[in-house]
């Protein structure tokens, strides 16, 4: 088996934006360009975990893979637990956590973070780049990671906080991007930890892994993929991606 395996939670009923993952953009449904992106990063076994039977339909017609997980999950890493003890029996040594609501993320952005998981010098590995406009930081859908010095091209640093509103933090802050690396220990680790205060508070799961002094290394990058929350991102995304297309 490879010793990466990325994992793309997915589901239908999402509170913020049902059905999302089988929005079309570009006469292709969402969850496949995510699914597309973590094939060409080329860095390991790529699967999707999900629920819902019309989610897997689509993946595997497309000749990907889908794994049914159980309803019942509290996070999306819950899920992706699931399928990396039932059906990865736990051999893999890198475990990407990559969100099925970014349709644009490049997969450089994922190779370069398995690359620098292969370092071992973190629990979990994550991404993050700057602002598009001042309006994402006032915006709660658009996360931020604040970190003590200021990135540079291709650096890693340590998190030190996760928000979802602005904030007078003295850290400088960033635009927090939903992928998750973790080490085969570090996930084992993490889903044996209660959900935490700031956890439940914030809807962010990684404060799970802050609250119980997991180390969190931070990757910067150039590119600015979107996250798909509502209606207004979805129409976003797609003028992005057909311009790009396009070119």
């Amino acid at each position: 088996m490879n010793k990466t395996a990325i994992i793309i939670p997915s589901r239908l009923d999402a509170q913020r934006f049902p059905n999302k993952p089988l929005k079309f953009i570009n006469n292709k449904e969402m969850i496949l360009h995510v699914y597309d992106a973590a094939i060409k990063s080329n860095t390991g076994e790529v699967y999707v975990a999900t629920p819902d039977d019309k989610i897997i339909d689509v993946v595997k017609n497309s000749g990907g893979n889908a794994i049914k997980t159980s309803l019942n999950h509290e996070t999306g890493t819950d899920r992706i637990f699931e399928v990396f003890k039932q059906t990865l029996k736990e051999e893999p040594k890198i475990i990407i956590n990559l969100q099925g609501d970014m349709p644009n993320i490049e997969p450089q952005a994922i190779s370069n973070l398995v690359s620098y998981m292969n370092n071992g010098k973190c629990d979990i590995g994550t991404l993050a780049s700057d602002f598009n406009s001042m309006k994402e930081i006032d915006d709660p859908n658009a996360v931020k990671v604040a970190v003590k010095e200021k990135f540079s091209k291709n650096t890693f640093l340590n998190a030190c906080d996760f928000f979802r509103t602005s904030t007078n933090s003295t850290y400088n802050l960033y635009h927090h991007i939903g992928i998750y690396a973790f080490t085969n220990e570090a996930l084992l680790r993490y889903v044996s930890l209660k959900r935490s205060k700031l956890e439940l508070e914030r809807k962010l799961e990684q404060l799970r892994a802050l609250e119980n002094n997991m180390s969190i290394h931070v990757g910067y990058i150039e590119s600015s993929p979107l996250s798909v929350d509502t209606e207004e991102d979805l129409t976003e995304v797609k003028n992005l991606m057909e311009k790009n297309e396009q070119n």
